[in-house]
């Protein structure tokens, strides 16, 4: 099969056209051409006016459901939002039933996936059955692919538990990814500790429980001389813990999630389930500060936490309604909308070229002879997102009806093509 890619602006600091407007031929595959101008015939031409092409784009942490609650994602609903999303790569938690705490599961996931537009790589669970007790077979699960590990949305709260951990895939070079919060802490908070939990009469989850676990976990990883990656950071605090440990060499990084980067627990106010998620909304002063960790570098990468529910437990009173909301579809064009200011080199760092590193997944090279794996987007275009276009089983996001600069066109993952319509 051949593709051919007219006029695009390539966004890619490793190739010798970064910045520069090219036609791409791909042929079966792999880029066999990148020239000012190719006139040969293609199964396939894509030629949009402002059209960009980036290295793939890649998610860390996005729950797909499968398996055992198909009923509000499966991976052919979740690939499909990811790719219309600008995604060829994304990490799936193992928060499923069963969930993904062994070699059988991992390769479930991984097989059941091969058809697919876009890569889907198992995060393993850290203990077995996610209860935060005893060490899951992480090695196995390594060897049959899963790209990380960690207990997801149930994050381990043994310290004891997660300085083992973090000793054993350092034997492999792996990394742990940690949703950073004390669960003894504002056990039972619905909401941001503070003005707004007060006014609603909504019991509030402080700041500290977060921080309490970036500061003992950035210990452990000192001491383990292993890896660790905290995704969904909300605290100021927090990111001046990350700030100083990677000052000191070590190896800590950092992912906020999209919706921290807009919404303020002030927007609660309206009781809106879609706004409960987890880690909570915070203030104002908040989103300020997790903007410029986002521009200074602080922050490495960008997390959907794509957490997809159905009707039944979105549209109920607000303390029994689950926590999370879509991200996948949205993701590019929040960032674009919201800090305008972020070049497109900048959010290729963010969405591809970071994460690639972080989690040891290839980088892949905008040159002739390079496998493809390419996202194509367009950073002026103006839309609205329409709840009959959303690729995603579920429909639990509060962007419905709202418009945004900025949208992902579709993606090239090898032979595999998908082009938003």
């Amino acid at each position: 099969m051949k593709i051919l890619i007219q006029q695009a602006c390539i966004a890619d600091m490793q190739s010798s056209h970064h910045g520069k407007i090219r036609d791409v031929l791909i042929e079966n595959g792999v880029i066999r051409e990148i020239r000012e101008s190719i006139n040969e015939p293609s199964d396939k031409v894509i030629g949009y006016r402002g059209m960009f092409i980036s290295p793939g784009w890649v998610d860390v942490f996005s729950n797909f459901a499968d398996p055992g609650y198909e009923f509000k994602e499966t991976l052919e609903t979740g690939a499909s939002a990811a790719a219309a999303g600008g995604y060829t790569d994304v990490f799936v938690i193992p928060n499923t039933k069963p969930p993904i705490d062994n070699k059988a599961q991992v390769e479930y996931i991984r097989n059941k996936a091969k058809s697919l537009p876009v890569n889907i790589w198992p995060i393993g669970a850290v203990t077995k059955n996610l209860e935060g007790k005893e060490l899951s077979e992480m090695y196995d699960m390594q060897s049959s692919g899963a790209i990380a590990f960690g207990d997801g949305i149930l994050p381990v709260q043994s310290a004891g538990l997660l300085l083992k951990a973090l000793q054993y895939v350092k034997t492999f070079d792996g990394v742990i990814i940690q949703v950073p919060d004390d669960k003894s802490v504002g056990a039972s908070g619905l909401i941001n500790e503070g003005v707004v939990s007060t006014r609603l009469g909504l019991p509030g989850k402080p700041m500290m429980a977060e921080e309490l676990i970036i500061a003992r976990d950035i210990k452990l990883a000192r001491y383990a001389e292993s890896k660790i990656h905290f995704t969904g950071i909300t605290s100021p605090k927090s990111l001046e813990y990350v700030r100083r440990a990677k000052d000191s060499g070590l190896n800590v990084t950092c992912s906020v999630a999209p919706y921290h980067l807009v919404f303020t627990d002030e927007d609660l106010l309206q009781y809106d389930t879609n706004l409960k998620v987890y880690p909570p909304l915070r203030t104002r002063e908040v989103v300020k500060t997790l903007r410029k960790g986002l521009i200074d570098g602080t922050v490495d990468c960008v997390a959907t936490h794509h957490l997809p529910h159905e009707y039944d437990s979105k549209v109920l009173e607000f303390e029994y309604a689950k926590f999370g909301m879509t991200g996948l579809e949205t993701s590019y064009a929040v960032l674009k909308t919201i800090i305008p200011e972020l070049s497109d080199e900048k959010l290729t760092n963010l969405l591809s070229t970071n994460p690639r590193k972080i989690f040891g997944l290839g980088q892949p090279k905008i040159e002739p002879g390079e496998a493809c794996q390419l996202t194509l987007f367009d950073p002026g275009a103006h839309w609205t997102l329409d709840e009959k276009r959303i690729r995603s089983k579920s429909r639990n996001t509060p962007f419905i009806g709202r418009e945004f600069t900025g949208r992902s066109i579709g993606v090239i993952n090898g032979e595999k093509l998908f082009l938003n319509n």
